[in-house]
């Protein structure tokens, strides 16, 4: 079953990194500018989103929930890449350098959930899409609070490991809708 997750997981990655790929040709690395707490924040609209279209059944603009998942997928890696560059007076990033980066921390990500599949045992097969994104909400929160207290925690996480979850959490959502849809 892991070696499932790990095909499906790549399958998702692939059609999130196609929407980074395009966005690059159209905006370049403008994205470069934001520092991470305006990914956070942006990242928290869409989840915000989901959840608000979760619970009311309905939503008014065209787009659905899958186009928001694969969002909190690339804006959670620029925030990755913005840990490790800090963010930049203009874009300074090739499409090329840009790719390189993405791939390095979505595959990292990728290394991650194995790891933890493995030990949870497939677990996140059995729950619900709308409590995906209550975790990735809350993730947001912890975030929100890390960035409050200038990076500095006592006992848990950094902002990196939460970004990672968080792209986890959704690439697990965007298999739940789109992948096992398709097989059904």
């Amino acid at each position: 079953m892991e070696k499932k997750t790990a095909t499906q997981f790549e399958e998702v990655i692939k059609r999130c990194r196609a929407v980074f790929e395009d966005k690059q040709k159209d905006y370049s690395a403008a994205w470069r500018i934001l520092r991470t707490s305006s990914l956070t924040d942006q990242i928290y609209i869409k989840a915000n989103r989901i959840r608000s279209i979760q619970l009311k059944g309905t939503q008014k603009v065209d787009e659905g929930i899958v186009p928001e998942f694969i969002g909190i997928v690339n804006y959670s890696v620029m925030a990755l890449i913005q840990l490790e560059k800090g963010f930049a007076d203009e874009p300074d990033l090739s499409d090329t350098e840009s790719l390189e980066l993405y791939n390095k921390y979505i595959y990292a990500a990728r290394d991650l959930m194995l790891n933890k599949n493995h030990d949870y045992g497939e677990a996140w097969r059995n729950m619900r899409i709308s409590s995906l994104t209550d975790i990735i909400l809350m993730k947001l929160l912890r975030i929100k609070q890390i960035e409050e207290n200038k990076g500095k925690t006592l006992v848990s996480e950094g902002l990196d490991a939460n970004y990672f979850d968080i792209i986890n959490y959704s690439a697990f959502a965007l298999i739940k809708l789109l992948i096992e849809k398709e097989d059904a």
